[in-house]
């Protein structure tokens, strides 16, 4: 079986109850569920830290649990969630779907979840990246670039773009290299999910603020699946007005 799990806290730096703002006539985090219910998922279950998230998820027909307030990281909530839920034993795989991600497509979570689908063969960690195609990706800071291996690891996420071109001028590197972006979905074991809880912060993740990083110095492989679908998510008034305007509201 398939867990979807939303972590959704109520507290933003820039954009406070984020997960209860309207978008046309439905709050954001009802966006995502009814987008991951879509996918090739058994159960949705949004993990909160809010009693009015959980309320809210209640009344438009959906599943919730309240997690602590104090976790660090989406993962520890979700790995609270789990438990909560009683760790069901048929689970193989939990699919980490943001919860400021209102657009987020059905097919993007299905290609983590079919990763998953022979045991022998199932990576530890699984999440998504697409080729840039702009410039202004590229340079990004807010918008994590990957290198992978042959077989489809990552070996290296970062703010920068990756790799560097020596004796290229910046306007031509998109001409010479093929780069990738990280979209933040995450699949996982579930036993590597509570592993993955106990790591305490490392000098890489720290330096970059990638919580993958912490992953990756750890020793574990995370495996990347491709896709030409972008994310959109949101953190500021700002994103919310775009939201809004593809919406058509």
């Amino acid at each position: 079986m398939v867990l979807g799990l939303i972590p959704a806290r109520y507290a933003s730096t820039r954009l406070p109850g984020k997960p209860l703002v309207d978008l046309g006539g439905q709050s954001m985090i009802q966006r995502v569920v009814m987008q991951a219910r879509q996918a090739n998922l058994a159960r949705v279950v949004v993990a909160t830290d809010d009693e009015r998230i959980l309320r809210h998820v209640h009344d438009f027909g959906g599943e919730a649990v309240l997690t602590r307030p104090e976790h660090p990281s989406g993962t520890d909530r979700l790995w609270e969630a789990f438990q909560q839920l009683g760790a069901p034993a048929d689970v193989h795989c939990i699919v980490n779907i943001q919860g400021d991600e209102p657009f987020i497509h059905p097919a993007q979570i299905n290609a983590l979840a079919d990763l998953f689908t022979n045991p022998a063969t199932a990576p530890a960690i699984a999440t998504l990246v697409k080729p840039v195609v702009s410039a202004e990706e590229l340079f990004s800071p807010h918008l994590p670039k990957v290198v992978l291996d042959a077989r489809g690891h990552a070996l290296y996420f970062s703010r920068h773009p990756l790799p560097y071109q020596r004796n290229r001028p910046e306007a031509d590197w998109l001409a010479h290299h093929r780069y990738l972006r990280h979209l933040g979905l995450y699949a996982y074991q579930p036993a590597v999910l509570g592993q993955l809880t106990q790591l305490p912060v490392s000098p890489l993740e720290a330096a970059e603020s990638l919580e993958q990083l912490r992953w990756l110095e750890a020793g574990y492989q995370i495996r990347c699946a491709e896709t030409e679908l972008d994310a959109f998510g949101i953190d500021t008034p700002e994103d919310v007005a775009k939201a809004r305007a593809r919406l058509g509201v």
